[in-house]
């Protein structure tokens, strides 16, 4: 939508996404993710830490059970998305204002770690993104991916010399 604040975030998790249903069963994962500036300081010759950031993020739908499912604490993510600001009253009846980032997409950083990716099964629903128009793709196992090892799944016509003529296999 035009004119939302959207921004992307590098950080650690400060604890395990909180999976929650609302009162009509629709999933949401809370979490928060805290990003500290380093800046190098010649004087010292050090790096050294500036203030955390502490941002409370939120993701809805089969999306939240995906991070609750895949993300934990102390993981380093890289998360887009909008800005959002909601006021409300505390217990003492104080007026406050939160900041709160409804994430886009999300996923491990892997500047320090490795990831592996397996495709969800999908419940149905209509797809995700900017177009809405993504089709739901089955779990697969990579064993069952012609393109996960050699010799697996299908024959492939590439592959296999003296198995193909000049002609492409589509």
């Amino acid at each position: 939508m035009a004119g939302e604040t959207v921004i992307t975030v590098v950080g650690n998790l400060t604890a395990d996404p909180e999976l929650r249903y609302t009162q009509n069963g629709l999933p949401v994962a809370n979490f928060t993710i805290a990003s500290t500036p380093r800046n190098f300081d010649r004087q010292a010759n050090e790096w050294k830490d500036g203030e955390a950031l502490f941002l409370r993020a939120s993701v809805w739908r089969e999306f939240a059970e995906h991070v609750a499912g895949s993300l934990t604490k102390g993981m380093r993510v890289i998360a887009t998305g909008r800005l959002k600001q909601r006021s409300y009253q505390d217990r003492e009846g104080n007026n406050r204002t939160a900041i709160e980032l409804e994430v886009d997409e999300i996923g491990p950083s892997l500047r320090y770690a490795t990831a592996q990716v397996t495709r969800a099964a999908s419940s149905g629903g209509s797809g995700g993104g900017f177009g809405g128009g993504q089709q739901a793709r089955p779990q697969v196992q990579q064993a069952e991916e012609p393109w996960a090892s050699p010799g697996s799944a299908a024959p492939d016509a590439w592959s296999a010399p003296g198995s193909y003529g000049d002609d492409t296999p589509f």
